[in-house]
């Protein structure tokens, strides 16, 4: 999954320097902005997370697509045109974020492509009226894709922040992009969101966009390639800006991976243009070398942080505050390591901090489960029953309480937990193979037989399931659907059952 991801980057990086080149013939300048995009460490993130593949899919058809526009740019036609719909259609399906691409087209008519009919003024009302009607089967597609994922993606499990505080942390969150743009340093998997924002930093965020914003405005005919570059940057993040809140976080780094090829342009365009006159362009090339070596060894450093899930999250709260999240998915990343105890201090951390009440839910339930591997089954109901009466829809809190009864004898509790749980998500394996364990320890075998069944159906790599199941048929008796149970275990990773059984004669 890793390699695809990387050979998707590669592809990406690759069509984004033919098709620069192709529309401007500068070739140093596109190879520039093409290894900006490569080796910037705010997209170690995209690449890295397997989970991202969404990312860096929907990059790889934003460049075709903006390949198949220069090329009908060249000699428009609907045939040529029919393949940039295509590849939008496909960019958009992997992640809607691309919503914003048939704007940048426009931006590119105007710099460098300069598009323009003849008797129109580039940029003036009938220019723009005659890129929305060319651009129009596009823009339809964003608004409808835009519509479908603001439907998709509202959860009610996330609490809203308050709309002033997003607008606020918007503005924020452009300056701190920028910053980490030039400065890729304290880069973390999440950002909390901050509803205390010093005002000094508002406004100061808020200043330093209105000033890039005017002058771009101001010196976009003499120096295009600047508002192209800064529209292209601040247009293709909008959509993950947090206006439209998605999830908890305040930020992402990942939500930089398009936008950055703004910033790119800009700096290789405007760089050589200030210092063509005082500096050699030999220096200019090994500056821009250099540069680029930088970014490289700091994604180096990057990509070092996301060896596992221990080392990533105790790095973010390195390099952030009050991050809950980071704490919680550091217990459960400790939990699976078998350190219990350390994940229950990183989920009390997590409770300590954490701040909308809803967000203690998952931590609860994590804890919860931590607390019943110790056996301190009291504290354990205890937290799963907070998770609960936070959220009397969460199955897993339902499952892991039902566990508990079961261990504890509690067994109508136990099974009025686990058929709750299994009511509200009827697709999760886990649920039918700890209610068949419930059944088995009552004796009623061909209930658990059943739900071992389904959970094996649900997941056929669940070598739990399998285990179990070919216990029940071995003690009755059943030695071919044991064996092949036992069998399929064993390929699975768990051979107990097996080899206890191949010591007795029953399989061979």
């Amino acid at each position: 999954y890793h390699l695809t991801n990387l050979i998707l980057h590669i592809m990406s990086t690759l069509l984004l320097f033919w098709f620069l080149n192709r529309m401007t013939s500068e070739v140093w300048k596109s190879a520039f902005v093409a290894a900006f995009f490569a080796l910037h460490p705010l997209h170690v993130e995209s690449v890295a997370w397997v989970a991202e593949r969404k990312d860096v899919l929907s990059a790889f058809f934003w460049m075709l697509t903006l390949c198949f526009y220069v090329y009908y740019t060249e000699r428009p036609s609907a045939k040529r045109y029919l393949p940039v719909i295509f590849s939008f259609i496909l960019a958009l399906m992997s992640k809607p974020m691309v919503v914003t691409l048939p704007v940048i087209l426009i931006l590119l008519d105007y710099w460098p492509l300069s598009r323009c009919p003849d008797g129109m003024e580039r940029g003036n009302f009938q220019w723009i009226s005659w890129q929305l009607k060319e651009k129009m089967p596009l823009l339809i597609l964003s608004a409808i894709f835009s519509l479908m994922a603001y439907l998709a993606q509202r959860l009610p499990a996330v609490i809203d922040f308050p709309f002033e505080s997003r607008i606020i942390n918007a503005l924020i969150s452009y300056a701190i992009y920028l910053r980490k743009t030039f400065w890729p340093y304290d880069l973390a998997a999440f950002y909390p969101f901050d509803v205390n924002i010093a005002l000094w930093h508002l406004w100061g965020a808020a200043l330093l966009i209105i000033f890039i914003t005017a002058i771009v405005i101001v010196l976009a005919k003499r120096f295009p390639f600047l508002f192209v570059g800064w529209f292209w940057f601040a247009l293709t993040i909008l959509p993950v800006i947090g206006i439209i809140q998605v999830g908890k976080q305040a930020m992402a780094d990942r939500y930089t991976y398009l936008p950055l090829i703004g910033i790119g342009v800009m700096l290789a365009w405007e760089v050589p243009r200030l210092f063509k006159q005082n500096i050699h362009k030999k220096i200019i090339f090994f500056a821009g070398i250099f540069f680029i070596l930088i970014l490289a060894v700091a994604s180096w450093r990057q990509c070092g942080y996301w060896k596992n899930s221990i080392e990533l999250f105790s790095h973010a709260l390195r390099v952030t505050k009050n991050n809950y999240l980071a704490h919680n998915n550091l217990g459960l990343a400790l939990f699976n390591e078998g350190k219990t105890e350390e994940a229950i201090n990183q989920y009390n951390e997590s409770l300590s901090i954490t701040p909308l009440v809803m967000d203690h839910v998952v931590a609860y339930n994590n804890r919860g489960i931590a607390y019943s591997r110790l056996g301190i089954y009291q504290r354990a109901l205890a937290d799963l029953n907070k998770a609960i009466a936070m959220k009397s829809d969460y199955a897993d809190a339902y499952g892991n309480r039902g566990v508990i009864y079961s261990n504890l004898g509690q067994n109508q509790l136990a099974f009025e937990d686990f058929n709750k749980a299994i009511q509200l998500q009827p697709d999760f394996a886990d649920l039918y193979n700890n209610r068949g364990v419930a059944y088995y320890k009552l004796g009623f075998y061909q209930s658990a037989v059943e739900d071992f069944s389904k959970a094996v159906s649900l997941n056929p790599y669940y070598a739990d399931a399998y285990y179990k199941r070919a216990v029940i048929y071995l003690e009755q008796g059943n030695t071919e659907l044991g064996c092949r149970d036992a069998l399929k275990a064993c390929d699975l990773g768990n051979c107990a059952i097996l080899k206890s059984a191949q010591s007795k004669g029953g399989c061979r």
